[in-house]
C-alpha cells in the first residue's frame, strides 16, 4: 500500500479515485490496530479523510464498527488492493441505492478482477455479523451474496468494460509492476479512466504477461460448503434475527 505509483502510493490512488465518486459523503480508510498501519493512519490525514482502526482479521467486523461510528446507512467499499476500481460503476451503485433503499447488497460483475465494486447496507452486515462463525474475513463475498436472505443486487457490465483474461488486482510483486507501468504512462495527478487503460492493454498485450501467472486467491472450497450449510440450517433464525435488526 505504501509502494509508489508514479508519485503517490498505492493507497493514495485508491484516496483520489474515491474523492471522484459523486456523492460520497464520507471517505474512511479502514484499517488494522497493528503498529505496520500507522502509516496508512498518517496518509489518511495527509489527504483528508477520516480513518478508522479495528480488527486485523476480522474485516467484516472493522467495516461493520466503522460503518456505525460514522452513522452510515450504506457504505460503498473501495477495496485498497484495487487501484483502478471503476468510478463509473461506483456512481452507479450508489444512484440504484438511491432509487431502492431496500437493497442489502449491490456488487458488479463481468469485469476484470479489481475493476469491479460493491456496497453494503450497514444492517446487513450487522446481520452477518450476529451470525457468522467465520473470523478470517478477508475473503467474504460468500457471506453476504446470500439472495435466500438478503436483497441482492447484481449489476453486470455493459460489454466496453469488459476485458477478458485482465488481471487488475494487487496481491502480490507481479501485480505492482503490473499497475507501475500502466500509472506510468499518465501524468502523475492523473485519475485514469479505466477504458483508457484497456486501449493501453490492447495496444501493448505485453502487458497483460507481467502478471498473468498470479493465482487468484479464493476461499477453500470446504469453508464454502461449511458456509452454505450454516446457511441452510439456521434460514429461520437468520430471517428473525434480520426482522429485529432492520426494525430498530
Amino acid at each position: 500500500m505504501l509502494k509508489s505509483l508514479n508519485g503517490h502510493t498505492v493507497i493514495e490512488r485508491i484516496i483520489q479515485r474515491a474523492k471522484e465518486v459523486k456523492d460520497c459523503s464520507d471517505i474512511v480508510l479502514c484499517t488494522s490496530r497493528i503498529n505496520q498501519d500507522l502509516p496508512l493512519v498518517r496518509l489518511a490525514k495527509e489527504n483528508n479523510i477520516y480513518y478508522y482502526n479495528g480488527s486485523s482479521d476480522d474485516v467484516l467486523q472493522r467495516l461493520l464498527d466503522a460503518a456505525e461510528l460514522f452513522e452510515m446507512d450504506y457504505f460503498v467499499g473501495m477495496t485498497a488492493d484495487n487501484p483502478l476500481f471503476s468510478v463509473h460503476h461506483a456512481n452507479l451503485i450508489i444512484n440504484e441505492i438511491k432509487s431502492k433503499n431496500e437493497i442489502d447488497y449491490i456488487y458488479t460483475s463481468e469485469m476484470p478482477v479489481g475493476v469491479n465494486i460493491y456496497a453494503i447496507k450497514t444492517k446487513a452486515l450487522k446481520t452477518v455479523c450476529s451470525i457468522k462463525e467465520e473470523i478470517d474475513t478477508e475473503i467474504w463475498g460468500y457471506l453476504i451474496n446470500r439472495p435466500e436472505i438478503f436483497n441482492v443486487v447484481e449489476i453486470k457490465a455493459d460489454n466496453e468494460y469488459r476485458f477478458e483474461n485482465c488481471r487488475m488486482t494487487l496481491d502480490e510483486i507481479d501485480d505492482y509492476n503490473f499497475f507501475k507501468e500502466i500509472y506510468s504512462m499518465y501524468p502523475i495527478n492523473k485519475v485514469i479512466d479505466v477504458l483508457d487503460v484497456f486501449k493501453i492493454l490492447r495496444k501493448n498485450p505485453e502487458l497483460l504477461d507481467l502478471n498473468k501467472n498470479v493465482i487468484q486467491r479464493d476461499l477453500d472450497n470446504k469453508i464454502k460448503i461449511r458456509i452454505s450449510k450454516f446457511y441452510e440450517e439456521n434460514k429461520v433464525k437468520i430471517l428473525k434475527l434480520k426482522e429485529q435488526i432492520y426494525s430498530v
